[in-house]
Formats: structure tokens, C-alpha cells, sequence
């Protein structure tokens, strides 16, 4: 089991998302995400969540996600972070996003 300790090294960012485009080439379709985290700078994601969402829904939409991860390579581009979701029982990957606007870069508590 994780302790308290393994769960805080994990820096949690709430970002919104600037660009979004279909991820050529990917094993299992994805989306290539922008994503702004204020002070910290854009970044880069992949995203598999296209069952439920076209790139267009998702510019200016805030998300959570993990940005102190080793970047991995994903069909040619550097994923930088781990923009999270959760499965609704349909195999679908909804996102996790703030009940209400909060800053860009804003730490997740």
C-alpha cells in the first residue's frame, strides 16, 4: 500500500487546456494536449479521452494533472504530464476538473 509520504511527492497542477489536436499515430487513439499551468509554463500531454470529447470541447477547459513525472514519449510526442480521468463503467475516461475556475498552476490540496 502507498503511504501519505509516496502520495505528496506527487505535485498535482490544475492547467487549462490551449491546444488540442488528434495524436497521429498513437496505439490507442489520443489527443495531443497543451496544457497552460500558469507559472509553471505550458506543457504537453497525451491524452486518451477521445470517446467523450472532440479538441474543440476541450480548449479553455481546466484540468488536473500530475507534472512532476519523467516525460515519456508517446507516438512522437514528449508527454510532459498526467492529465487525469477517471472510467464511468463504459470503458469512457471522463476528466477530473475543478468544480469552480481557480488559478493556472493552482496545487492540488
Amino acid at each position: 500500500m502507498a503511504t501519505v509520504d509516496d502520495f505528496l511527492t506527487l505535485d498535482l497542477r490544475v492547467g487549462t487546456v490551449v491546444a488540442a489536436e488528434v495524436l497521429r499515430g498513437a496505439r490507442k487513439p489520443s489527443f495531443a494536449l497543451q496544457v497552460d499551468f500558469g507559472s509553471l509554463g505550458r506543457r504537453r500531454s497525451s491524452a486518451q479521452i477521445n470517446d467523450l470529447y472532440e479538441p474543440s470541447d476541450l480548449i479553455g477547459l481546466q484540468v488536473v494533472a500530475v507534472v512532476n513525472l519523467p516525460p515519456r514519449r508517446v507516438a512522437g510526442l514528449e508527454s510532459e504530464v498526467l492529465v487525469l480521468a477517471v472510467q464511468n463503467g463504459k470503458g469512457e475516461n471522463v476528466l477530473l476538473i475543478p468544480e469552480r475556475p481557480v488559478p493556472d498552476g493552482g496545487k492540488v490540496s
